[in-house]
């Protein structure tokens, strides 16, 4: 029987192997994906809000030829680590079912094996899930709610909803690449949270009108050729587009935490229940580590400031 089993590998469950490792528990961590699955989805030319050092694990140098480090660095940082500390780590398994032992323990299956383990930590991350538009023709081949690469929407006319960090981005380069590019922003301007070294970016490319923003506005309704959205003066407006990025952020997989028994304490921003101290849930055996503690809220959590979760919960085990 394990001591432990991680439900997930992004750098968070990583830091959760490397922990139990180094406290000689055993343990093994599943990732339902490829090695921080996340990150791999992440869009090709983004770069981190952190800086190198703060995104390191277990003082391991995390070396970067820029100040912010890119999306392909951190999935060589991160998989050096993995591989050069020797973690148990099984890709492309999915968690299917978690059943609890007269004992207190647990029986984890997945799509490949089963497992027991005296406790479970959850690091699922919140990428998998985006949030839903709920608009005729979201269905559409042409809407996506995920962004990868500037150059396919090359001469396109793309809409772009959202004034996050992604959706800015996605805004800015698509426009470099020769996209003719309308943002869609419920909000009154670009967001606060947005990079402060990309912020005056946008807003300078909206004034000079390269990048078209509607601001108190609202997708109403996609179709093949065009799309429909709500102005501020509450006005049905319509637009000739050829695709349109959904970025319109992301959730926790809530139905897994239900299903798991983990009580949830905020229920309008879906926080979980957990030992701010320990991490453990309600379940006992059961812990939370990363960005899935924060609910919906997931700006709340990111790597840097989630990384002493590890420790935390070993600590709570170990004792």
């Amino acid at each position: 029987m394990l001591d432990v089993l991680i439900i997930g590998a992004g750098p968070i469950g990583i830091a959760c192997a490397l922990e139990a490792k180094k406290n000689n528990l055993s343990y093994v961590a599943v990732e339902k994906g490829t090695l921080v699955n996340s990150l791999y989805h992440y869009p090709s030319n983004m770069t981190f809000f952190s800086t190198s050092e703060k995104l390191e694990i277990d003082e391991i140098p995390f070396i970067s030829k820029n100040p912010k480090p890119s999306k392909q660095e951190a999935l060589e940082y991160y998989r050096r680590v993995a591989t050069s500390k020797k973690l148990n780590i099984n890709l492309f398994e999915e968690v299917i079912d978690v059943q609890q032992n007269e004992d207190q323990s647990y029986q984890i299956s997945t799509n490949k094996t089963a497992y027991q383990a005296k406790n479970i930590i959850v690091s699922t991350g919140f990428y998998d899930i985006p949030n839903p538009l709920n608009i005729p023709g979201e269905d559409l081949p042409k809407v996506s709610h995920y962004y990868k690469d500037p150059h396919f929407y090359s001469m396109q006319k793309l809409i772009v909803v959202g004034a996050s960090n992604s959706s800015v981005d996605a805004a800015l380069e698509t426009y470099r690449k020769g996209a003719e590019v309308t943002m869609i922003v419920r909000g009154e301007q670009i967001g606060e949270r947005v990079k402060y070294w990309v912020r005056p970016d946008i807003i300078n490319r909206i004034k000079e009108g390269s990048i078209k923003a509607y601001f108190n506005a609202e997708l109403t309704q996609v179709h093949e050729n065009t799309v429909e959205f709500k102005d501020e003066n509450g006005e049905i407006q319509s637009l000739e587009n050829d695709f349109v990025l959904a970025l319109t952020g992301y959730r926790p997989n809530f139905k897994f935490l239900e299903k798991l028994g983990v009580a949830i304490a905020d229920e309008e921003k879906n926080i979980p229940a957990y030992n701010e101290e320990t991490m453990e849930t309600n379940q006992k055996g059961i812990y939370l580590a990363g960005v899935i503690c924060g609910g919906l809220e997931t700006h709340k959590w990111f790597i840097e400031n989630s990384i002493i979760h590890a420790e935390q919960i070993i600590k709570a085990i170990k004792s």
